[in-house]
């Protein structure tokens, strides 16, 4: 007994239809990476704005967590602040930044573009300013541990 399997369909219709599927897919790809590639275009053209104000804009905020982004432009330090938690710095734009202290001293840390680090909250009753010290703006994401003690 021969079992059928439907109708037969010519070869020809079989590689139209798989070279629709790829022609579609190439599309949408193309679509994908053009689309990408102007959002990476906007997104460098902004880091590259030595005109970016020094200024932090608030992002998200619960019980547990505080995350600002921060831009700091080129010798426009932030006002004297400080931190009662541990944060993680994630930099978008990075740079070298100066922390000094209320008292007089300082230290000066690298920042590498896409990497994250770790700073721990500030001693009590100590206040710090932060100064890029490069020729370009540092954009960095900051999250805050508000239950870290």
């Amino acid at each position: 007994m021969e079992q059928e399997t439907g109708p037969k369909v010519p070869s020809n219709q079989l590689t139209f239809a798989h070279s629709a599927r790829k022609i579609v897919l190439l599309r949408t790809i193309f679509c994908i990476a053009g689309g990408l590639t102007v959002l990476l275009i906007a997104f460098s053209a902004r880091s590259s704005d030595l005109s970016a104000p020094t200024q932090r804009v608030p992002q998200f905020e619960n019980a547990h967590v505080k995350v600002w982004k921060s831009t700091i432009a080129p010798n426009a330090p932030l006002p004297l602040h400080r931190h009662d938690h541990g944060r993680v710095i994630i930099a978008l734009q990075g740079g070298t930044m100066k922390i000094a202290e209320q008292t007089g001293s300082s230290e000066t840390q690298v920042w590498e573009t896409g990497k994250a680090y770790w700073l721990a909250a500030n001693p009590p009753n100590t206040m710090h300013s932060d100064i890029n010290v490069g020729n370009q703006p540092i954009e960095v994401v900051v999250v805050e541990v508000k239950d870290d003690k």
